[in-house]
């Protein structure tokens, strides 16, 4: 039975997406079982679009908020109107540390399962068909408090 690496990922910022994806890449390619549960901002990750259709008055307002998918991610510090993403995207292309997207990419290669919050989801007003295909479920705390109960390492981002 394969070890569990499991990480709540609450946060919507690049730098926390960034520091997910390393660790879940790296527990991915030591063989171990990982389990990403988007909950809160961190669903912006892995939100394919904006959407206000059926949602209610707050719900469009969170939906307009809150960045659409991985590639739009602020900075947890610096964010200087856009500027300090794009600052930490040039450095990292300097330094030939993979993007937010090649990351996702191997994640996805490795076998890395990727669940959303369903609590979150539903007063959000998101979705399953708003989410990215990787997305495996939309799921309640119980289940990943199941994954986690059987798993060494339980990490929140």
């Amino acid at each position: 039975m394969k070890e569990k690496f499991n990480i709540i990922f609450f946060s919507g910022t690049l730098d926390k997406a960034l520091a997910m994806l390393f660790l879940a890449t790296t527990a991915a390619s030591m063989n171990m079982e990982v389990n990403v549960f988007f909950t809160f901002w961190g669903l912006s990750f892995v939100r394919k679009k904006k959407s206000f259709k059926n949602k209610n008055f707050l719900q469009k307002i969170f939906s307009f908020l809150l960045p659409s998918n991985k590639e739009k991610l602020p900075l947890t510090m610096f964010q200087m109107l856009g500027i300090g993403p794009k600052a930490m995207k040039f450095l990292m292309k300097q330094t030939k540390t993979p993007s937010v997207s090649e990351l996702f990419e191997l994640a996805k290669s490795l076998g890395v399962n990727f669940y959303a919050c369903s609590t979150t989801c539903s007063f959000m007003g998101i979705k399953k068909e708003d989410l990215i295909d990787e997305v495996k479920d939309i799921v309640g705390a119980a289940y990943f408090l199941q994954q986690a109960k059987d798993s060494k390492i339980t990490l929140f981002i």
